[in-house]
């Protein structure tokens, strides 16, 4: 990636450019994991008691932002290139591109042989497949040039890989203001949560149900469920069958429960 930044800066080569912000936006997504995967090691404190998972959605809304002010500066020098056409290096463009999609299709490689065994390693893969095909682009983009002298060709695939990095950045914000928001996670609906509870025969009734995302991939509930008067004995075995239910269908792993009297509450 530092590569193409000098070597676009040195070829006046926008497409380069934008390819180097293109993976700027895949190392960010895997730095922010990689980040959240320390913090999460660190104990909570008595004024953090969720611990410091928070601090990786910080950092991914900062880092939406910062894409953006990349690919608008981009889309600012593509307009300008298209009214006043840039000579490119297109040898050196086309070398340094080269080099980028080697290392690309060589990293891809290796993590292919690792993916099946874990899912952070299967998005970096995905990652890396997203970062090989830009740089095809970008090798492309530039072998036309050398043929042709077609100049618009260079700010052309710049204002391409910006879309590509709108979306991931745009995709970056949303989830990160959703996470903020405390949303109900992607991929679980409140109603089926009630719906898999309630089959339990000692539930009668669930109600007041919150699901939110702690940190990316940490899903925490709080829900009251009625129940019929009962031992307190019973109530703890209880207990560890719902959250056994919601971490193995659901993924919530931190689930606050508050046991009630069917009835009571309405009394």
């Amino acid at each position: 990636m530092i590569v193409e930044v000098i070597g676009g800066l040195m070829t006046n080569s926008l497409a380069l450019l934008s390819d180097a912000g293109h993976m700027l936006t895949h190392l960010l997504a895997l730095s922010i994991s990689f980040v959240a995967m320390i913090f999460s090691a660190r104990p909570p404190t008595s004024k953090k008691t969720f611990g410091f998972y928070r601090l990786e959605i910080l950092a991914a809304l900062l880092n939406s932002f910062l894409l953006l002010l990349v690919t608008l500066w981009i889309f600012y020098e593509a307009y300008q290139r298209f009214y006043d056409p840039v000579p490119v290096a297109t040898v050196e463009m086309i070398l340094i591109a080269t080099i980028g999609l080697v290392t690309n299709l060589v990293t891809a490689a290796l993590l292919s042989r690792s993916m099946k065994r874990s899912l952070n390693v299967k998005s970096a893969y995905l990652h890396m497949i997203g970062d090989t095909l830009s740089s095809v682009g970008v090798v492309a983009a530039a072998g036309v040039i050398y043929f042709t002298q077609w100049w618009f060709v260079d700010p052309l695939v710049g204002v391409f890989l910006s879309f590509v990095i709108l979306y991931w950045a745009f995709r970056l914000m949303m989830d990160s203001i959703d996470i903020l928001l405390e949303a109900t996670p992607k991929g679980i609906d409140p109603v089926h949560v009630v719906e898999a509870v309630k089959v339990l025969e000692e539930v009668r009734d669930v109600h007041d149900v919150h699901v939110w995302t702690l940190t990316s991939g940490m899903y925490a509930l709080s829900a009251h469920v009625a129940v019929e008067d009962m031992p307190l004995k019973e109530t703890t075995h209880l207990l560890k069958k719902i959250n056994f239910l919601l971490c193995q269908r659901f993924k919530i792993g931190h689930a606050a429960i508050q046991l009630e009297i069917a009835g009571a509450a309405r009394k």
